[in-house]
C-alpha cells in the first residue's frame, strides 16, 4: 500500500482532496476491480477511449481515488474523493509501476520478439511452478498499459517474475524497459508483425532490444542472422552476458539433432560438456523453437539440463483464448480449463458477467496452484472477488479449495459445493441441476476439466462457426480511430449479427460500452431485451403490426412515413403506464430510394412532428447508396448535401420544442472510411465490425472462421464419379475427402464442381461433384491429411471475400446464410 502523497511525488502530480489516503490497487477498468476501496482509477485518455467520462459513474459505485489529466467542474461535487492531477495519466501509471518494480530484487525475466512471447512465458511457468513462486503477465498483457498492470502485481511472496513486452512502433520500448528492468532477457525471433510501422527489420530489432539494454544475461537464437549481427554489435562492450543457441554452428547451447515423430519431437542438445535430450509433445517448428528458448532460460537460471530434461514431456498447449459455447439445458458454457490463477480468473469472470441472458452465474473452479500466497489468504481473496462479480453458484474442485471451504463462508450464496477431485464431481454429477445458467469452467490443466466440458456442452455436428470477440473489438477500435472522440457508434446487430449470433455479440458490445444497437425488426430487439441487453436499440423496419412489441420492449423505431408517425404517436398515447415522451428516429430518403421522407415532404413532416404530443425526435438519419464505390462519389456527396439541407430544416423547426438534442447519422462502414467529414453525431457500423473493409483490409482482423473436419478419406481411380448426378468425373487416380458440411449449413451449391475451394493443412483443395445437403467432397490428392483434420471453409488463410467473388455476391450474403444449426463458438483472448 502506498501513501497518495508518495505517488504524487513520484509522478509530479497535484493532489486535490484528502492527502492522507492510501492506494492498494490500480485499475483502468472498473469492471476488473475486486473492490473499489483503496483502488485508484487511472483515467487513460487514449485515441479511442477516454476514461475520464466514466468517473461520475465510478464515484456512484464507491470509487474515491482517481488519477486524471483533465478536470471537470463535476469533480468539485465529489466531496470525499481524492484526485491526483497530472499531464499524462498513462506515463504516470508507468512511473508508479516502475517505482514499484524497484522495491524487489528477485530475478525478472523479460521476453520480447515478434512471435512466441506468451508461449515461452507460459511454458517457463509450467516448467518452474513446482520450484519457484512465480508472478507473470496475465495472458498476453504486453502493451504500454498491460506491462505496468502486470508489474504492479509483484510482491514479496514471489521469487521469480516473467513478463513479456510487445511494441507496435518506435519509441515504445523505452517506457517498458524502465518498468520491467529485466535481469534476464529472451529475444524470441523477428517477423513481419507491425512491420508497417518500422523502416526495416534492423530498426525493429534495435527497438525491441531496448528492453534488454541492462540485462545481466541475454538469450537469443544465433540462427537469426540479423539478430545475431545486431546483438554482437550492440553488446560488444556491454556488461551483459550473451547466451546464444544454434542448430547450425557453435553456441552456448548447441542443438545437435531434431527428430520429428508422429506425436512428439526429440531434441538433442549440448551445453558445455553435457549432452542431453528433451522430448516435447509437439511437432511444429514454432513449438520446437519455443521449447529451446525455455531450455536455455532454465540453464541460465542455474538448473542442470539432466535434471529438467524430463519435464518437457509434460508441456501443455497454451490456450490463448476463452471459449463460449452453447451448453445443455439452455445453459451457456465458458471453457477456460487451461490454468487457474487470480489474474486469469478475473478476466474469465468478466466474460461470465457479460452473459446477461442468464440470471444465474455459476463458477466451477479447481485449486489455484503455485501463486506465492498463503493458502487461506488466497481463497479469502477469491471469495471477495466472487462476491464482487456476483456469482450465484460455486463448485470448488480440489483438495486445497475444499480444505479452505470456510474462506467462502461470507460469500452470500446458497449453492456452494466442494469436491476432492474431478472424478468425484463427475461421479455425483446430475446434469439436470444445471438449467438456464452461465457456467464458467476455470481449472488448472492437471484437473482435466475438459471431461466436465464434454458433459456440459450441447452436442452438435463437427461443423462450427468460430467468432473471435477480440477481433470485433479490434475492428471497432480501428473505426473509432477514424472518428472524432465525441462521435457515437451505433452497432448493427441485425440478421443474427450478420450471422455471428444474437445476444452473444450484443453482450460483448454492451460490456464495452458501445452507444447504440440497431436491428431490423422488433422481434430481434425483443430477444435482446429478454437476454438482458439494456442498451438503446433502434428498429430499422417497424410498422403498425409490431408497434406494440416495440413499445413493450422499450425499442426505438425508425419512422419513415406519415402513417408510421401518426399511428405510433397514437399507440404511445394509449400505452399502459407511459408518462414520458417516446424517442423516435426520422429516416430521410436522400437517394437510396428505399425508405424515408423525400425532400418535398419536409414541410409537411415538420408540421406533423409539431402536432405529435407523445414522441420526440431522438435522431435523423439517411442511408448512402454507394459509399463503397469510387465511381459514385459525386452521388455520395450529393446525398450528403441533401441530408444536411433536409435535416437542418427539421432541427431548426423542432429542436426548440424539445430539451433533448437531436442527433444525426449518415455513414455506414464504408462511409466511415471514405467520407469521415460526414460523421455528424453518430455513425452506423455494420460489416466493418465483422472484418470487411473497402479501403484497407489489412487494418481489420478476421472475425468469423467457418470450419469442419474430414469425416472420411478414400482412394478412387480414374473415370469413377463422385456425388449426385455423377457430376464429379475423375480424370486421374485421386484421393477424395468427405467433410460434413452442405447446403443445409449455408454452403452455396453454386460452389460445386470445382468452383469452390477449402483449406486443409495449408493447402487449397477443390470441391469435386455436387455439394450435398449435409456433405461435400474435395480432392485431396497429394495433400498430407488424415480423417479428423481441420477444414477451413472461410477464415484466416481463405477469406470470405474470395468466396463471395466466386459466387459473384457480397460477404453479407455469405455471413447471413450460415444455418442456425451450425454451432457458434465464441472466443476471447
Amino acid at each position: 500500500m502506498y501513501a497518495i502523497s508518495l505517488l504524487s511525488d513520484i509522478i509530479n502530480g497535484k493532489i486535490i482532496g484528502n492527502p492522507n489516503v492510501e492506494v492498494l490497487d490500480l485499475c483502468i477498468d472498473s469492471r476488473t476491480t475486486i473492490s473499489p476501496q483503496n483502488a485508484m482509477f487511472v483515467a487513460i485518455d487514449g485515441a479511442r477511449h477516454d476514461g475520464h467520462k466514466y468517473i461520475a459513474d465510478l464515484y456512484e459505485r464507491n470509487f474515491r481515488i482517481f488519477l486524471v489529466s483533465k478536470w471537470s467542474d463535476d469533480f468539485d461535487s465529489f466531496v470525499d474523493a481524492t484526485f491526483i492531477w497530472v499531464d499524462d495519466t498513462l506515463r504516470a501509471l508507468q512511473k508508479i509501476c516502475a517505482y514499484h518494480r524497484n522495491q524487489f530484487d528477485y530475478p525478472v525475466v523479460g521476453i520480447t520478439g515478434s512471435n512466441g512471447k506468451t508461449v515461452v512465458k507460459e511454458w517457463l511457468y509450467q516448467l518452474l511452478c513446482n520450484s519457484k513462486q512465480i508472478i507473470r503477465s496475465p495472458k498476453s498483457y504486453n502493451s504500454q498499459v498491460g506491462v505496468p498492470l502486470s508489474v504492479w502485481k509483484m510482491d514479496s511472496n514471489f521469487n521469480l517474475a516473467i513478463f513479456e513486452a510487445g511494441i507496435s512502433q518506435t519509441g515504445e520500448m523505452t517506457h517498458l524497459q524502465n518498468i520491467i528492468l529485466p535481469t534476464i532477457g529472451i529475444f524470441t525471433n523477428i517477423g513481419d508483425a507491425h512491420q508497417e510501422n518500422f523502416s526495416d527489420y534492423e530498426q525493429k530489432i534495435n527497438e525491441k532490444l531496448l528492453l534488454l539494454t541492462d540485462t545481466k544475461i541475454l538469450i537469443y537464437c544465433k540462427d537469426y542472422i540479423d539478430i545475431d549481427r545486431i546483438v554482437s554489435e550492440k553488446f560488444k562492450n556491454s556488461k551483459t552476458t550473451i547466451f546464444c543457441w544454434s542448430k547450425k554452428e557453435y553456441a552456448d547451447l548447441k542443438i545437435t539433432n531434431i527428430t520429428k515423430l508422429e506425436t512428439y519431437t526429440n531434441i538433442q542438445a549440448k551445453h558445455i560438456c553435457t549432452n542431453f535430450s528433451i522430448d516435447i509433445p509437439f511437432t511444429d517448428d514454432a513449438s520446437i523453437e519455443n521449447a529451446i528458448h525455455c531450455a536455455a532460460a532454465l540453464i541460465v537460471l542455474g538448473y542442470n539440463p539432466l535434471d529438467f530434461a524430463g519435464h518437457f514431456k509434460q508441456l501443455m498447449p497454451v490456450a490463448m483464448r476463452l471459449e463460449l459455447k452453447q451448453g445443455i439445458n439452455n445453459c451457456t458454457l465458458i471453457n477456460d480449463s487451461y490454468n487457474s490463477d487470480l489474474g486469469s480468473l478475473t478476466i474469465a469472470l468478466d466474460l461470465l458477467n457479460q452473459q446477461q441472458q442468464h440470471s444465474k452465474l455459476t463458477l466451477i473452479i479447481s485449486d489455484i496452484l503455485q501463486t506465492g500466497s498463503k493458502e487461506n489468504l488466497l481463497y479469502k481473496n477469491i471469495s471477495e472477488l466472487l462476491s464482487q462479480k456476483k456469482i450465484d453458484k460455486l463448485i470448488g474442485i480440489g483438495e486445497a479449495i475444499s480444505r479452505n471451504a470456510e474462506a467462502f463462508a461470507n460469500l452470500k450464496i446458497a449453492d456452494k459445493y466442494f469436491y476432492q477431485n474431478t472424478t468425484q464431481f463427475l461421479e455425483q454429477l446430475n446434469k439436470s441441476t444445471f438449467f438456464d445458467e452461465a457456467i464458467l469452467l476455470k481449472g488448472s490443466r492437471s484437473f482435466e476439466f475438459e471431461r466436465i466440458s464434454n458433459l456440459l456442452q450441447k452436442k452438435s455436428h463437427r461443423t462450427i462457426l468460430e467468432i473471435n470477440l477480440n477481433a470485433i473489438i479490434h475492428n471497432i477500435n480501428y473505426f473509432k480511430s477514424l472518428l472524432k472522440p465525441q462521435t457515437k457508434i451505433m452497432a448493427m446487430v441485425k440478421a443474427f449479427s450478420y450471422g455471428s449470433g444474437t445476444y452473444e455479440i450484443a453482450n460483448m458490445l454492451q460490456y464495452h460500452r458501445i452507444d447504440y444497437l440497431a436491428v431490423a425488426f422488433p422481434d430481434e430487439g425483443a430477444e435482446l431485451r429478454r437476454a438482458g441487453i439494456s442498451l438503446p436499440i433502434m428498429i430499422l423496419n417497424s410498422d403498425e403490426s409490431s408497434f406494440q412489441t416495440t413499445i413493450e420492449n422499450n425499442l426505438e423505431p425508425e419512422i419513415f412515413s406519415f402513417e408510421n408517425l401518426l399511428v405510433f404517436d397514437k399507440m404511445v398515447e394509449h400505452a399502459v403506464g407511459r408518462q414520458n415522451k417516446y424517442p423516435i428516429h426520422i429516416k430521410l430518403d436522400t437517394g437510396m430510394h428505399r425508405l424515408g421522407f423525400g425532400e418535398n415532404e419536409i414541410p409537411q413532416l415538420i408540421q406533423k412532428l409539431a402536432s405529435c404530443k407523445n414522441v420526440f425526435v431522438k435522431s435523423i438519419l439517411s442511408h448512402l447508396a454507394a459509399s463503397d464505390e469510387a465511381q459514385h462519389d459525386d452521388y455520395t456527396h450529393q446525398q450528403a448535401a441533401l441530408f444536411e439541407k433536409m435535416s437542418s430544416e427539421i432541427i431548426a423547426a423542432i429542436q426548440p420544442q424539445q430539451t433533448i438534442h437531436i442527433e444525426r447519422h449518415l455513414l455506414n462502414s464504408a462511409g466511415i472510411e471514405r467520407f469521415p467529414q460526414y460523421q455528424y453525431d453518430m455513425v452506423r457500423l455494420g460489416i466493418g465490425m465483422y472484418g470487411i473493409s473497402v479501403v484497407d483490409q489489412n487494418k481489420l482482423m478476421n472475425v468469423s472462421t467457418f470450419k469442419t473436419q474430414i469425416s472420411q478419406i478414400r482412394k478412387l481411380t480414374a473415370n469413377q464419379t463422385v456425388g449426385y448426378g455423377r457430376k464429379g468425373k475423375l480424370t486421374h487416380d485421386a484421393t477424395i475427402a468427405t467433410v460434413p458440411v452442405g447446403y443445409a449449413d449455408g454452403l452455396n451449391r453454386r460452389l460445386s464442381n470445382g468452383v469452390g475451394i477449402f483449406l486443409i493443412n495449408g493447402h487449397n483443395v477443390s470441391i469435386i461433384g455436387n455439394i450435398c445437403m449435409d456433405m461435400t467432397m474435395v480432392d485431396v490428392t497429394d495433400i498430407n491429411c488424415s480423417e479428423g483434420d481441420e477444414v477451413i471453409i472461410f477464415g484466416d488463410g481463405l477469406s470470405v471475400t474470395l468466396l463471395a467473388e466466386k459466387l459473384q455476391t457480397i460477404p453479407y450474403e455469405i455471413f447471413t446464410n450460415i444455418s442456425s444449426r451450425v454451432k457458434r463458438i465464441y472466443y476471447q483472448e
